[in-house]
């Protein structure tokens, strides 16, 4: 095509446009209120920046500078008018001290029906200490609240961020798309109730790398409807392992498959990789599950299916589980068991484990040969695998 000299111009100008990212907007939650000093409340502030950030055109940057910001219960919900939302992060973010200020709302930190947005860097205190006491003194306590929760959103990234002592969950992904999380690391006490690391559910494709994990409970759980789930380079301890489920809480339940958890290691944990499903009906499922190169170094249950799974005996004593598990590879997994079975399958009388797969596995209990149990699973075993397996 031939352009007028006018109209050449303009065509390479709209390409010159096309082609150079928008200037970003950047929002600084000081210039809009907020103090670094840790007490005094700045949640009206970040509402602020973020409300900005959500109703620019432009790509924008929500700026925390150094020092510490306390924040009561603050909800970052979209849709927005751009897909490209930084909350760039240097100090650190401290909720309540006082538990009965979050009490039983749930959740601390929440993003809900976004697309594009990622945090990037600085610490996330939850100050969950005064209601694990709580809980452990028998007295009647609230819930408490997750730290950091995006539910109905896309394409989330989440790059060194550090969460402190949550009250609960530290991080959940519920009901998201293309979420990836690298460079996390979690921390709290290894008696700290209900704390599991980063959890996800009713979700697909979802990583999560080179991350460093302890707290009370679960390092990572993966809940109903997790769909092609990517887990490298994590190191879990203290805590309760790399844990599939609870499945099967309910009869109508969105199963789990294609999740690959690779070069991991788990250090003085209740369990290492772990499938546990409710011993009640259930149309739930957990497919196509591998597990490789792990490292075990003192761990309670290094490889564990517990299809009876029935805290405190209600709801389900005596009943199968409907929960159907199939094609789990254990392939390289190495080290030391805490306790003399460190390969146990105690799978469902009325939905036995198939297809599991046992390949160069090498567990011991205090320098000697460690020992397999088996209950209603089938499956093959490769190349060297101690404790001898019982499939």
């Amino acid at each position: 095509m031939v352009y007028p000299k006018s109209s050449l111009v303009l065509a390479l100008l709209s390409m010159f446009i096309s082609i150079v990212p928008a200037t970003s907007m950047t929002y600084n939650v000081v210039s809009l209120g907020a103090k670094a000093d840790g007490k005094t409340d700045s949640t009206q502030a970040f509402v602020s920046a973020w409300t900005k950030a959500c109703a620019s055109v432009k790509p924008a940057v929500i700026y925390v500078p150094a020092g510490r910001f306390y924040l009561r219960q603050v909800v970052f919900s979209g849709p927005c008018k751009n897909n490209a939302i930084i909350m760039r992060i240097v100090g650190t973010l401290a909720a309540p001290s006082d538990y009965r200020v979050l009490g039983n709302t749930g959740k601390w930190l929440a993003f809900q029906y976004v697309d594009g947005v990622t945090i990037s860097g600085g610490v996330l205190d939850g100050q969950g200490t005064g209601l694990w006491a709580c809980k452990a003194s028998g007295n009647s306590c609230p819930s408490g609240a997750t730290t950091l929760e995006f539910s109905i959103s896309n394409n989330i990234a989440v790059h060194g961020l550090t969460s402190l002592n949550s009250q609960m969950f530290h991080i959940v992904v519920n009901g998201c798309n293309n979420v990836k999380m690298q460079g996390v690391r979690v921390t709290a006490a290894g008696n700290s109730p209900n704390s599991d690391g980063i959890h996800v559910q009713l979700s697909s494709s979802i990583s999560i790398l080179n991350s460093k994990i302890g707290t009370g409970d679960d390092c990572i759980s993966i809940g109903p409807g997790t769909t092609n789930l990517w887990i490298e380079n994590v190191a879990c301890g203290p805590g309760h392992g790399i844990s599939i489920g609870s499945l099967g809480k309910d009869q109508q339940e969105a199963g789990v498959q294609n999740v690959t958890v690779k070069t991991v290691t788990f250090t003085n944990t209740q369990n290492g990789l772990r499938i546990k499903s409710w011993g009640r009906p259930s149309n739930g499922f957990a497919k196509d599950i591998l597990f490789q190169h792990a490292v075990m170094t003192n761990v309670q249950n290094p490889i564990l299916i517990d299809q009876n799974y029935c805290p405190g005996n209600k709801g389900c004593p005596g009943q199968a589980s409907g929960v159907k598990i199939s094609g789990v590879t254990y392939q390289d997994i190495h080290g030391t068991s805490a306790t003399e079975v460190a390969v146990k399958f105690d799978c469902s009388p009325g939905n036995p484990c198939s297809r599991i797969r046992l390949e160069d596995v090498k567990l011991t209990y205090k320098n000697q040969v460690a020992q397999a149990s088996c209950s209603h699973a089938a499956g093959t075993s490769t190349g060297f695998v101690q404790p001898t397996s019982c499939l």
